[in-house]
């Protein structure tokens, strides 16, 4: 490996590791958030959904900007954004700034997010090579999302919630300066313009969407803000599509879908964001506040699972080369559909002790997934589109968290447990809500296995053979 390839990897798992921990390390603190700002769960779905909702949206239009622009410079913006934002967040002093920042720090993490497979890429172009950082990668996601409780109560019990984004700062600021320094820029020649209707109809779609989910309890499945609310989402979501078939610079061309494992790729990490990422909020609650441990001890309840998913994950890379990714990806997400079903034995009375099992079995999962993934989604397309393919496979990701954390949330009953809210119905809201993340999950399982699948070895193998017009 060369100093490039060393450099490159460390700066990428780096902004990677701190994107992804700014999602798992908020659930942590978001009780003492939602004390301190004096809100209750609502707003404390929206911490999270502002951040994951503007980078779906965003991610996209970033990768063709990376792709036209230069793929450094848009790392380098978005390391600039993201830590700027992350002062801001730690500085607001009301739910509403806070929600602000967040969307803003969903952009810079948008640019981050939609330039890292990229920047992969192109330094490791031989393909052994490639699946081993790929395999880091991976590792990074999986083990950022699954320390990040444990950071995060470390931080807040120590020294306040505001210090989860604080920290943000040191760590963007030393990446900014290696990526300056020591990234190879790249581009591709052949990058589309800016699609700014398909742009608009996916922000405002999922936006609706998402608001539709998180209020439905609140205001009532058949009230007419709801309603309108759900009916302009579809009515823009197919709208979006529709723009996409007709746009000579689609966001999304529609063409890269004629790849049955692209295609998966996409589907499955809609599935596992959806189900066992998004559950990690519903989680930190109710080891807070229904079991009554501090944020500390609610985030080293992870920790030991979190240390057998970064085993897996680096061991898949020496698995994947005799085990075709399909079957890793499909059976991974098993085991993340059957760790949120065991979850299920969590009650209002309950030792924290009671969740490893479940935790242990989805993180395997998660190790045996994302490396997988991650080269599926790339090695399925033409390598000059790795920033477009790299942006796709982010804003299924987090376009499943956002819906996520909105649609297992309107699964929980609507009484607030953070002000005065019955435990045991909050407990009971959490079952169905695992239950249901664990059917996303296996019908994720069960689409990984039909589109990626082993015949399609030789396209996966030559991204070339994978042609389409994407000006």
């Amino acid at each position: 490996m060369t100093v490039v390839q060393r450099w490159t990897l460390a700066v990428v798992c780096t902004a990677t590791a701190i994107l992804m921990l700014d999602i798992a390390v908020v659930n942590t603190a978001l009780p003492s958030i939602g004390e301190d700002l004096d809100t209750g769960i609502g707003g404390l779905q929206w911490v999270v959904d502002t951040y994951t909702l503007a980078l779906a949206a965003v991610v996209l239009t970033a990768g063709s900007l990376a792709d036209r622009f230069g793929r450094r410079r848009v790392f380098a913006s978005g390391l600039v954004v993201f830590t700027v934002a992350s002062g801001a967040c730690a500085a607001a002093d009301s739910i509403e700034l806070l929600h602000a920042a967040r969307a803003v720090q969903g952009l810079g993490a948008a640019l981050l997010f939609a330039t890292s497979l990229a920047l992969l890429a192109d330094a490791f172009p031989d393909e052994r090579q490639r699946t081993a950082a790929l395999a880091a990668y991976g590792a990074t996601i999986g083990a950022s999302f699954a320390i990040g409780p444990a950071v995060g109560g470390v931080l807040t019990t120590a020294l306040g919630w505001r210090w989860v984004f604080l920290v943000n700062i040191p760590i963007g600021v030393a990446a900014l300066a290696v990526t300056l320094r020591q990234v190879r820029e790249s581009r591709d020649p052949r990058a589309p313009r800016v699609d700014v209707p398909g742009l608009l109809s996916l922000t405002s779609g999922l936006f609706l969407l998402v608001f539709g989910l998180l209020r439905g309890n609140e205001d009532g499945w058949g009230s007419g803000v709801i309603v309108a609310a759900l009916a302009g989402a579809a009515a823009l979501l197919v709208a979006f599509v529709v723009i996409e078939a007709r746009s000579t610079h689609p966001m999304l061309p529609l063409a890269l879908l004629r790849s049955r494992a692209f295609t998966g790729a996409q589907l499955t990490a809609f599935a596992i964001s959806g189900s066992f990422f998004a559950i990690y909020l519903y989680c930190s609650i109710y080891l807070q506040n229904v079991l009554g441990l501090s944020a500390i001890e609610a985030g080293l309840v992870f920790v030991p699972s979190t240390l057998v998913m970064v085993v897996v994950s680096g061991a898949t890379a020496q698995l994947s080369q005799r085990v075709h990714p399909g079957v890793l990806v499909s059976g991974g997400l098993l085991l993340v559909a059957a760790g949120m079903a065991m979850l299920t034995v969590a009650q209002v009375d309950s030792s924290w002790v009671v969740l490893l099992p479940g935790i242990t079995v989805a993180l395997i999962g998660t190790g045996l997934f994302n490396p997988s993934v991650s080269a599926v989604a790339l090695n399925s397309v033409p390598a000059e589109q790795s920033g477009l393919a790299a942006g796709i496979n982010d804003t299924f990701r987090q376009a499943g968290i956002a819906i996520g954390v909105a649609g297992l949330g309107a699964l929980i009953p609507t009484g607030d447990l953070l002000r005065g809210g019955s435990a045991g119905d909050y407990v009971n809201g959490m079952h169905t809500a695992l239950l249901a993340g664990a059917v996303l999950a296996a019908s994720g399982a069960i689409a990984g296995a039909l589109l990626i699948r082993r015949r399609d070895a030789e396209e996966l193998s030559t991204p070339a053979n994978v042609a389409f017009d994407a000006d």
